[in-house]
């Protein structure tokens, strides 16, 4: 009798303990989920990227530029409903920041430029590398979209100041004296440096 007592308040401390351990998961599901849910919510409300050119020079850029138009296209897709589909978004913003560097119209390929679009590509690709981390810094995530408006609407203000600089006539001669500039600094020195001991005449 006492074995079959035993037995059942083991089997009653068995179930209980599944219960309090199904329970115990339960609670961790649904904190977790809530904690994903907030991620999810902060990278939906901070995922505002500017997608429509600020200048005219930008304007121009996009229907003449592909690489150019593709990238703010694809920034200003918004993606809908899941974590996954900003990290996928993420990814192919990045491939399309990258293919920026091909095909940039001679009149912008120029090292402000270059040096502009290299900084929007790092700071795009540490967007990405953040989102795709198994615990996600939504905060570091809406920081560096921010970040990237800031490289955006600079690149596009580098091209104006370039394009405008252009129209500006230039005055007679100063073609000639920019060349001649160019071709003096081109020139090695090829003097020997002027040794500091030796007694100087004067």
């Amino acid at each position: 009798m006492k074995y079959k007592i035993a037995l059942f308040l083991l089997l009653i401390f068995a179930l209980q303990s599944c219960q309090n351990e199904n329970e115990r998961r339960l609670a961790e599901n649904a904190k977790e989920a809530k904690k994903k849910e907030k991620i999810f919510n902060n990278i939906n409300k901070a995922w505002i990227f500017i997608d429509e050119p600020i200048n005219e020079v930008s304007e121009e850029n996009f229907r003449n530029w592909t690489e150019w138009r593709e990238f703010l296209k694809e920034i200003g897709d918004k993606p809908r409903k899941t974590i996954g589909a900003f990290q996928k978004k993420s990814t192919a913003i990045s491939k399309k920041a990258m293919a920026l560097n091909n095909n940039i119209p001679s009149q912008f390929n120029q090292p402000q430029i270059k040096s502009r679009i290299a900084i929007l590509i790092t700071k795009i690709k540490m967007m990405d590398l953040f989102i795709h981390l198994n615990q996600i810094p939504d905060d570091k995530v809406a920081f560096l979209i921010g970040e990237i408006n800031k490289e955006l609407v600079s690149l596009e203000r580098q091209m104006d100041k370039i394009v405008e600089k252009a129209k500006i006539p230039k005055e007679e001669g100063e073609a000639d004296f920019l060349r001649m500039l160019d071709t003096t600094r081109a020139i090695p020195n090829s003097a020997p440096p002027l040794d500091p001991n030796l007694p100087r005449v004067e």
